[in-house]
């Protein structure tokens, strides 16, 4: 059975991203020192980050284009609202939890509540993928990249 996608909405929605790209690339270009590969200024990362947003916008925008086009009696799926609310949570006790108990209760609240947003999870699963993912961010974070955010805090320092 092959998927029947609606490319109009992949179209508009590629074509969005692609969009906020090069006005993060603009503003990079404009607002801050770019600099080098060897020294990196503070628009480095934000020009990057543009140019990937083009590039990921324009690819889904693309495969829109040439996905067959949707029938009138194509299935339309309802919206998930649990998963948007949880997803939501989650940031929300990322940036809360980041600055008041640090970087481990903060990677560990947005992967858990965000992965509860998945009908097909159960806690358990949750659990166990967000022990694991903030093992990894402790490793790539906190002691390759030595981001400096504390691994656990108690209240506001």
């Amino acid at each position: 059975m092959t998927a029947v996608r609606n490319p109009h909405k992949d179209v508009l929605g590629g074509t969005l991203v692609a969009g906020f790209g090069v006005a993060v690339a603009v503003h990079s270009l404009s607002a801050f020192a770019i600099g080098t590969l060897s020294q990196m200024g503070p628009g480095f990362f934000p020009l990057a980050l543009g140019v990937i947003l083009i590039l990921s916008g324009l690819a889904v925008a693309i495969k829109g284009l040439s996905a067959p086009k949707a029938g009138r009696g194509a299935a339309r799926h309802p919206v998930e609202w649990r998963a948007w609310f949880l997803i939501c949570l989650g940031i929300a006790s990322f940036v809360a939890l980041a600055k008041y108990a640090g970087m481990v209760p903060a990677t560990f609240s947005i992967v858990f509540i965000s992965a509860l947003g998945d009908r097909k999870n159960n806690w358990r699963n949750a659990a166990i993928l967000a022990l694991a993912m903030a093992f990894v961010s402790v490793v790539v974070f906190w002691w390759a990249l030595q981001i400096q955010l504390p691994l656990f805090r108690w209240g506001y320092a």
